[in-house]
């Protein structure tokens, strides 16, 4: 039977697939169980929501020790320009490029399991920051139950591998089984793309943009080629990069690659008669518009935000523009409220 899911559903879908904190996508999954149609077309679906809820809600409460439920939060809050999170097997040198990247004091050892939970830190690339985000190793041998939740705020990941490895292979087949199993799916196109978003026919299984990253570079001869290889026997369709966290070989064009991929956009303000903000521009996405930029200045210029006048980057020098009016990378605006 067809599930003939009414605008109600739909909607709440729709915005359940856009949150990022996990309190809005319990509410949002509360109000898809509530609202949609109930008959035999829908039994696996409701299932399959009142399950997810379940997850969430667990999820939530936090690990659980002696009764109480402590310990740190398994939800990083995105700052900058985008959150990109670091996966991958154990022992792979994800923690050490965390800190090679981020200057962290991620802890990074030769024994596995070191990382326990979520470590946010800032990639600095040229003047914006990408948010790293180091998450304990996806394996069989040490399930993270909540590793899905912490992924959903994450725009994109880096599955760090070590393709001198022997068992390599098997480690990323089941790094993508794992996730598979928590509805997350390692997907292929990133917002930066021209061709269409990776789809899934489940709307509850989020699909994460990956970037497939051979660590250790400098000691693996022909890394390429195994990359190649590694793609060809896994069936991950991807894209691929080597960097080495020793040397930092790969690292500054990862950063390049990113901006790119990410979509971001950097727009610069100033103020009436005053000289453009040195600081750090404001990131927002391709796509976006000024109307965008102003909600990140304050909420109550977007809201008074009558038109902004182009000062600088794309258009004719103080071309005056609507709220509605898309910007480029570079723009310099002076909000007018």
């Amino acid at each position: 039977m067809p599930a003939n899911l009414n605008p109600e559903y739909k909607a709440a879908e729709s915005a359940f697939k856009r949150a990022k904190d996990p309190q809005e996508r319990l509410d949002h999954l509360r109000e898809m169980l509530r609202v949609v149609p109930k008959h035999k077309g829908t039994d696996h679906l409701q299932a399959d929501l009142k399950t997810r809820i379940k997850e969430l809600t667990a999820d939530l409460a936090g690990p659980k020790k002696s009764g109480a439920r402590t310990g740190p939060a398994t939800f990083v809050h995105p700052e900058g320009a985008a959150q990109v999170a670091l996966i991958g097997p154990p022992n792979t040198g994800k923690s050490a490029l965390h800190a090679r990247l981020t200057g962290s004091q991620a802890a990074s050892e030769a024994y596995p399991f070191t990382t326990q939970y979520p470590l946010p830190g800032m990639f600095e690339h040229d003047d914006v920051s990408f948010q790293l985000v180091d998450l304990p190793p996806v394996s069989p041998e040490h399930p993270v139950p909540w590793i899905a939740n912490a992924l959903q705020s994450a725009d994109g990941c880096l599955l760090v591998v070590d393709v001198s490895r022997p068992g390599c292979v098997e480690e990323v087949l089941a790094v993508r089984e794992m996730l598979s199993e928590r509805r997350v799916e390692l997907g292929s196109v990133w917002p930066g793309d021209e061709t269409v978003g990776d789809e899934h026919d489940d709307a509850l299984t989020f699909v994460l943009p990956t970037v497939l990253v051979a660590n250790k570079a400098d000691i693996v001869e022909h890394v390429e080629d195994e990359l190649t290889v590694l793609e060809e026997l896994s069936g991950l369709d991807c894209p691929t990069w080597s960097v080495s966290a020793v040397t930092g070989e790969g690292l500054e064009e990862l950063g390049d690659w990113l901006f790119e991929r990410l979509a971001v956009v950097r727009v610069y303000t100033k103020r009436p008669g005053e000289p453009v903000d040195e600081g750090k521009p404001y990131t927002v996405r391709r796509g976006d518009t000024v109307l965008d930029v102003a909600r990140l200045v304050h909420r109550d210029i977007a809201a008074s935000l009558k038109y902004a006048r182009l000062v600088g980057g794309h258009g004719f020098e103080g071309q005056q523009v609507g709220r509605d009016h898309v910007v480029v990378d570079g723009d310099v605006l002076e909000l007018h409220t």
